[in-house]
């Protein structure tokens, strides 16, 4: 008699009612093999019997028939394992593997945009678009290529919710289910922000910040505001102009430095900001609107009180 031998339910340490392996397939319509690799990956813990044989009790049907539906929604061993010995819960598990899933969906959905996106172009441009669609082959990889382009230019020890606020604000995670214009817009964005003359220039205008503005806090606080006034201009389509929005930007930068707003602080100032308006830049956050469908971004925004301080010294 072996272990596979349906019915041999002989003197195991599981008592009289102990179910033989072939007994439980039966039970469960799980194939013998399958119960046999089970029990080696350590999901089924038998007992044996004086024999030597596999012997379950009937807790195991039940354990097994888990085993099969967790299987079923695409759970791997190591989880169900961890359902078994009670580390996580069922709903847990789930979580994590819809969680998963969710990433795995939103790979494929990027790369069948790209894929439309090559499909989709004239004969002449298709070496054009194959080669901007590598900067951004993967939509995580190339988020993480953002954000860390806009986390070095923070220089200055800031609350770490606001450098979140401001790198989730500047770069923008990849849509879940993206259009191919889509893709292309974030697959130049990752190229514009991989020029380092942009950083350098950047960069520069970052240290001599650091040299000039003694209230950080204050300054930061005021630009947002600034930043909240010209945002609902900017969707209006209004011009570049002086006001209340131009004011509030200019306050904000003089608080920052302990200066009074004059002309000619404004002339001083006009430098550091113009940098915001390289043309770069100003690509980037249409580019970042077109992704994101907002209706103008906080750059966009930061760009026009640019403009209008810029007319303001003129």
């Amino acid at each position: 008699m072996t272990d596979d031998t349906p019915g041999a339910v002989t003197g195991a340490p599981a008592g009289a009612g102990a179910l033989g392996i072939g007994d439980l397939a039966a039970m469960t319509g799980v194939p013998v093999r399958t119960i046999r690799f089970y029990c080696d990956e350590g999901l089924l813990v038998p007992a044996r019997s004086a024999g030597g044989h596999r012997r379950f009790d009937a807790a195991a049907a039940d354990q097994l028939r888990l085993v099969r539906r967790l299987r079923g929604l695409g759970l791997g061993l190591p989880a169900i394992a961890s359902v078994l010995a009670g580390e996580r819960s069922i709903g847990e598990a789930a979580a994590a593997e819809r969680a998963a899933l969710d990433v795995e969906l939103a790979s494929l959905a990027w790369r069948r945009a790209a894929l439309r996106a090559v499909e989709e172009a004239a004969p002449a441009e298709r070496a054009a678009r194959l080669e901007l669609l590598a900067a951004a082959a993967d939509g995580s990889a190339a988020r993480e290529v953002l954000a860390g382009f806009w986390r070095r230019l923070v220089l200055v020890p800031l609350p770490a919710e606001f450098v979140f606020s401001f790198v989730d604000a500047s770069a923008p995670p990849p849509p879940a289910d993206p259009a191919p214009e889509q893709v292309l817009a974030y697959a130049e964005m990752v190229t514009l922000v991989s020029d380092r003359s942009l950083a350098r220039r950047l960069l520069a205008r970052g240290r001599a910040n650091v040299e000039r503005v003694g209230d950080e806090p204050t300054l930061l606080t005021g630009l947002g505001e600034a930043i909240e006034m010209a945002v609902p201009l900017v969707v209006a389509g209004r011009a570049p102009e002086p006001g209340r929005a131009l004011d509030h930007f200019v306050d904000a930068h003089a608080a920052g430095r302990g200066a009074k707003d004059t002309p000619g602080f404004r002339r001083e100032l006009l430098p550091g900001v113009a940098v915001d308006g390289d043309p770069r830049l100003r690509r980037y956050w249409r580019l970042h609107r077109e992704v994101t469908g907002q209706p103008a971004t906080v750059g966009e925004a930061l760009i026009w009180l640019g403009d209008a301080l810029a007319r303001s010294v003129a």
